[in-house]
């Protein structure tokens, strides 16, 4: 138990400083970019909101990828597609439990499902974020 009290709690600082580097980037361009462009219309304050979600949601794959690849270090999975799909279910907080760790691995579903749960709960305020600063002249 304690190993996966480790590895999950050291997963949870890499993928929390992937988030914070994903959302410090995103962020900043965005805020640059209103810098030399302060006034959006509607389509283009749209592309750079996008552009900003989509950015995010790379982080995100990044953050479920790095779950997946430990699972297979650890060989709870024989396949990539098997270690993704699980560890993309489990972070998204989704659970359909057609695919499940050993016992000996199984606490560390929840540390992932608390991890995505928390990154995307992040994700979503700088899209607030975003979304008031691309709108604010507009309000």
């Amino acid at each position: 138990m304690l190993t996966q009290i480790i590895l999950g709690s050291a997963m949870i600082v890499i993928t929390t400083f992937i988030q914070g580097l994903f959302a410090v980037t995103g962020i900043e361009r965005l805020r640059e970019h209103l810098k030399r462009h302060p006034t959006s219309s509607l389509p283009h304050g749209t592309l750079k909101i996008a552009a900003l979600v989509l950015w995010l949601f790379l982080g995100t794959i990044t953050e479920v990828w790095s779950w997946a690849v430990l699972y297979l270090a650890l060989g709870t999975f024989d396949t990539l597609e098997h270690a993704v799909y699980f560890s993309t279910v489990t972070f998204t907080t989704l659970g359909f439990g057609d695919i499940t760790l050993d016992e000996e691995w199984r606490l560390l579903s929840s540390f992932e499902a608390a991890n995505g749960l928390l990154l995307f709960g992040w994700s979503t305020a700088l899209v607030f974020v975003g979304v008031k600063w691309v709108y604010r002249a507009d309000v």
